[in-house]
């Protein structure tokens, strides 16, 4: 397992259209993902422990984001002939167990990562109404173990500025995680 960290935020890259198909049995596309204040495209996987540490705050922070009108998706990326655990029926057990509230969607190619510049998970690219890039940065102060409870919301406080004025924080820090498994 290798961690990485993203690169800073490209402010203002349009987001990348994609087509793929979700756990609930649809196709999920750019547009029909977005909300009417933004877009939290995610990286993540099943199997990776900076993920397991951060799942139920990213299931409590994404139903918030909802409300402000940030609609989520989760893209799974990694190489499930490699990891099982990231097959396609394990993500529809992780999406049942958590009741995500966002679509969790498979990129059997891994086409819509390079496209992204995704490079571990988790992996956070934030969207303003109008898909421009506003944050590229961590949930919280989590790593493999979820940090204490009183932390910063990283993720959740910049995307709701995000919903509020369009614009990303200019300080961001960041995301750490396990490196996308690709296929060779």
């Amino acid at each position: 397992m290798v961690s990485l960290t993203t690169p800073v935020c490209d402010f203002g890259q349009d987001a990348l259209d994609f087509a793929l198909p979700g756990v609930d049995g649809q196709v999920w596309t750019l547009d029909k993902a977005k909300g009417p204040k933004g877009l939290l495209v995610m990286f993540i996987c099943n199997h990776c422990p900076y993920v397991k540490a951060i799942q139920a705050r990213l299931t409590r922070d994404c139903a918030e984001l909802k409300t402000l009108g940030v609609n989520s998706i989760a893209i799974m990326s990694n190489d499930p002939n490699e990891y099982a655990e990231d097959s396609f029926e394990n993500m529809k057990a992780i999406s049942d167990q958590w009741q995500f509230p966002f679509p969790y969607v498979l990129d059997e190619t891994q086409q819509v990562a390079k496209a992204y510049g995704a490079v571990c998970t988790p992996d956070f690219f934030g969207y303003n109404a109008d898909l421009k890039l506003q944050y590229r940065g961590r949930l919280d102060e989590s790593r493999k173990q979820a940090a204490e409870a009183n932390v910063r919301r990283d993720l959740f406080e910049a995307m709701k500025q995000v919903a509020q004025t369009d614009q990303g924080p200019l300080e961001q820090i960041p995301s750490m995680g396990c490196s996308i498994k690709w296929k060779v």
